[in-house]
């Protein structure tokens, strides 16, 4: 081969090498990229909203709650060979905090199952407690009695907000849980959105025995963004969370905190987006794990208009790469993140398409390099549209929403393969 042919063949590699890395803006999915999504039949009726998904790796869980008039009732099923499973009520109340944001979370591990809802504590629009109910297997006869029901996550006892929940398992029968917590915003005046001027909503975490003993509650981070949902992940070393912190400046960059050895580390910048806003932009991060191998994606408009950003770290979240942008064009966020792979992962989020807002799902790996997305459906931007929901079994993913129609709300669930993402 000669010198010119061989400089030409090098400049080939690096183009085209440039090209997988770089998303074009203008690229639009083909019909073909539509079929990969199969509908799955779910248990819901109308009026079904606020859908989480769990994983445990080879099962899958699916919660919501079904609005009847007044009443809000929490269920859950089991998808088993690739079926949902006859749907359990858990709980059910006239006085819970219902919200498209803040929504009830649900985790599994080694046959106890753990959800949470919201309920009214006092008259004030934010008053809410978070109530955990707690399945453990036992042999006991009645399943009623394996139940322990509506015990309070948190101590304080103020009458304050409390939310933005996540769960884990933890250890054997355990859970690990994190949620935001206003106890220290009492005693301030209401703003006109109807939070408190008094202190910081802070970030709290504490383990959930299979007794339903709450342990090791401590305080992670005491000033953060009032209403942006966390995230968490189980790493080697232990537990790490994600959330949208907020400075003295009112800087609402994504933090991540991590349990290191015996104690919590200080909290630490994601990336540095800068983006400094005055109220909570109701979008927080999602995070996911593998080993010491992490990953979390994010909504920012830092710039003007809404980005997707995703960074990986290889230590456990201690140090992250540089951060790459999905999107391609103003997005909406609401994201969700699964590891694939120590070095892949797949993110799902929200963003206008013409006159029509859809979801987005990408293969990203550790370097930037992207495939191009799968438009998973058609949504609406309200917020009654919630968050998606994205979560692994094996080799498939699973997604689940909310769609907005005339005659009401209804959870949708959906397939799609690795090997066509």
């Amino acid at each position: 081969m000669s010198f010119r042919s061989l400089l030409l063949a090098i400049i080939a590699v690096l183009f085209l090498s440039c090209k997988n890395e770089i998303k074009k803006e203008t690229e639009i999915p083909s019909e073909a990229q539509q079929t990969v999504i199969t509908l799955i039949k779910n248990p819901t009726v109308e009026n079904s909203a606020l859908p989480r998904l769990f994983s445990n790796g080879s099962q899958l869980y699916l919660s919501w709650i079904e609005q009847k008039d007044s009443l809000s009732i929490l269920k859950y099923s089991v998808m088993t060979k690739g079926a949902w499973q006859k749907p359990v009520t858990v709980a059910s109340g006239s006085d819970w905090f219902v919200n498209w944001a803040d929504f009830p979370a649900i985790a599994e591990n080694n046959g106890n199952l753990l959800l949470s809802f919201l309920q009214k504590s006092a008259e004030g629009t934010y008053t809410y407690d978070i109530k955990m109910n707690l399945f453990h297997p036992s042999h006991t006869e009645t399943s009623e009695s394996k139940w322990k029901k509506n015990f309070i996550l948190h101590n304080d006892g103020t009458k304050s907000e409390h939310g933005f929940v996540s769960m884990l398992p933890y250890g054997r029968n355990s859970f690990f849980v994190s949620w935001l917590d206003g106890r220290n915003t009492t005693g301030g005046h209401d703003t006109h959105d109807g939070h408190s001027e008094g202190g910081a909503m802070t970030l709290r975490a504490a383990v959930v025995t299979a007794s339903g003993e709450i342990t090791k509650e401590a305080e992670l981070d005491p000033r953060v963004c009032d209403c942006c949902g966390t995230s968490a992940a189980m790493t080697s070393k232990g537990p790490v969370v994600v959330y949208r912190d907020r400075s003295q400046d009112e800087i609402r960059d994504v933090s991540i905190v991590r349990w290191e050895g015996d104690t919590w580390s200080d909290p630490k910048t994601v990336a540095a987006d800068d983006w400094k806003i005055a109220g909570c932009p109701v979008n927080g991060p999602a995070v996911d794990a593998k080993g010491d191998h992490l990953v979390v994606a994010w909504f920012t408009a830092s710039k003007g208009e809404g980005d997707i950003k995703v960074a990986f770290s290889g230590d456990g979240g201690a140090t992250f790469g540089r951060s790459f942008r999905l999107d391609g064009e103003n997005a909406n966020g609401r994201v969700d993140v699964v590891m694939l792979s120590q070095e892949e992962a797949a993110v799902l989020w929200m963003e206008p398409k013409g006159d029509d807002t859809v979801l987005q799902l990408m293969n990203v790996n550790v370097h930037g390099y992207s495939e191009t997305p799968v438009t998973v459906t058609t949504t609406s931007a309200e917020r009654s549209s919630g968050f998606p929901q994205l979560e692994l079994v094996d080799d498939t993913l699973y997604l689940a929403w909310t769609e907005i129609a005339e005659d009401g709300k209804h959870i949708k669930t959906a397939s799609i393969p690795l090997s066509h993402l």
